[in-house]
């Protein structure tokens, strides 16, 4: 298992975490937004998903992955 903590930016609220949540939980990637820091920790499996599908998914609900 992968784990790592991405700074994303725009992120203000429970909708924001629901969201990204929501969408990485929809391709078997483990995340939690903390939206103090503006941080996810995420948990993936490489084999399964790669760092750039992560990514992808954070940034296809409005979010810029920095």
């Amino acid at each position: 298992m992968t784990n790592l903590t991405l700074q994303v930016e725009g992120m203000s609220c429970g909708h924001c975490v629901n969201s990204i949540e929501g969408a990485l939980k929809g391709i078997g990637v483990n995340g939690k937004v903390d939206l103090e820091n503006h941080t996810v920790d995420v948990s993936f499996d490489e084999n399964q998903v790669t760092l750039a599908a992560v990514k992808e998914a954070i940034e296809e609900q409005g979010y810029d992955v920095v």
